[in-house]
């Protein structure tokens, strides 16, 4: 039983301490000062660029309103707001030509035919890059609100990382009990599993590359050497395939903390909360069999076992007891750190193992139904069982 326990402590050890080494590498955006016009690595029309917000937008007439007034909110700063809607089966089209009409800045794409094997999301990014005038790209969700300052924030942040592709994940508003139990996880898996110190050493290994699909800014010509949407036409999650294709091209990218830059509610329901982490399951945990494996002993030996170590109590030694209540603590140190950094649940955070199983069911889910025949859906689309992200 020691064996157990010595495992135990070590899996959930691991992540704890690489998560605390990661908090001084995962840093919030600088302030908006004007970039050093000496540095030759900053390109010339950083100073006061247009800045082109890129929305991709499938039936968000609850979201879209908010997200394209707090783009329009940015302090001074010339910009454009470009919206493609989707095909849209609701009033999404209405209220975006709405906000157009009295504001310039605001343009509506209606978007084209969804060609065969593109996912809907990149290619409304596709189209929307294409339509763009803008020297640099911001990529944001339909749910996400930008914060007034974020986007000369985020330029600045380029500038001082020489980065070609930025992103971060904004602040997760969590309300339903399933929402507080699994979206903090995913500042869990960033960070407690990815160094991010190796991932600036090594600025083109595809390995080290990460990113959040809800935020993501570029220039237009890193975006082009990478092959921009196109080269991750088949992905249903460009927040790991986009970074990877970009390093893939020779080019960098880097990660920033945007809970004070922005912030989000990835999903308003169990239902679609469970089928929007499915979907993305074999681009990420469950991309093949044995990573599927590895990840669920990884996750249930450090964050799950502790907390059933407690039902052989009665058996354990005082050492083998003392061990496994340093392993509950230790696992819970991430979670805690989250809800101080990140703003993040004290619920989900003292619910930790449960959140950790509920990933794991989901992520088994996502592996093992399209090979039972269930295609993956996502906003009323059904897409191939057999599509992969393009290895371009």
């Amino acid at each position: 039983m020691l064996i157990v326990v010595l495992l135990a402590l070590t899996l959930a050890a691991l992540p704890a301490l690489l998560f605390l080494a990661n908090l001084r590498q995962y840093r919030r955006l600088p302030d908006s000062s004007p970039p050093e016009a000496a540095d030759a690595r900053t390109p010339a029309d950083l100073a006061a660029p247009l800045i082109a917000v890129l929305i991709p937008a499938r039936n968000e007439e609850a979201v879209i309103a908010e997200a394209v007034r707090s783009a329009l909110a940015q302090q001074d700063w010339p910009m454009e707001v470009l919206i493609l809607d989707d095909h849209s089966t609701d009033r999404t089209a209405a209220i975006v030509q709405e906000i157009a009409r009295s504001d310039a800045r605001v343009r509506w794409i209606e978007g084209s035919p969804l060609p065969p094997g593109w996912c809907g999301k990149q290619f409304a990014c596709h189209q929307l890059a294409q339509a763009a005038r803008a020297p640099w790209l911001v990529f944001i969700d339909a749910d996400v609100r930008l914060q007034k300052d974020a986007l000369p924030r985020m330029l600045r942040f380029m500038q001082l990382q020489h980065a070609d592709l930025g992103s971060g994940l904004p602040r997760q508003i969590t309300l339903g009990w399933l929402e507080k139990l699994v979206i903090p996880i995913i500042h869990f898996l960033l960070l407690g599993f990815l160094p991010l110190r190796r991932m600036r050493q090594l600025p083109h290994v595809a390995a080290y590359a990460a990113g959040c699909g809800q935020l993501f800014i570029t220039h237009r010509s890193a975006y082009e050497k990478a092959g921009g949407h196109a080269a991750i036409q088949a992905s249903l999650h460009d927040g790991i395939q986009l970074p990877r294709s970009y390093r893939r091209g020779g080019c960098s990218t880097d990660l920033f903390d945007a809970t004070d830059a922005a912030e989000c509610r990835m999903y308003t329901s169990a239902g679609s909360l469970f089928m929007g982490f499915a979907k993305n399951a074999t681009e990420g945990m469950a991309s093949s069999l044995p990573m599927l494996f590895f990840w669920t002993t990884l996750l249930l030996g450090g964050q799950v076992l502790p907390w059933a170590l407690l039902f052989t109590w009665p058996w354990l030694g005082g050492v083998e007891r003392a061990l496994t209540l340093a392993a509950i603590l230790i696992s819970l140190v991430p979670r805690l750190l989250g809800c101080l950094r990140f703003q993040q649940s004290w619920l989900g955070a003292l619910l930790h193992p449960m959140g950790v199983l509920i990933v794991i069911i989901i992520q088994w889910f996502g592996y093992l139904g399209p090979k039972l025949g269930l295609s993956p859906r996502w906003k009323g689309r059904a897409y191939p069982p057999q599509a992969k992200p393009s290895s371009a």
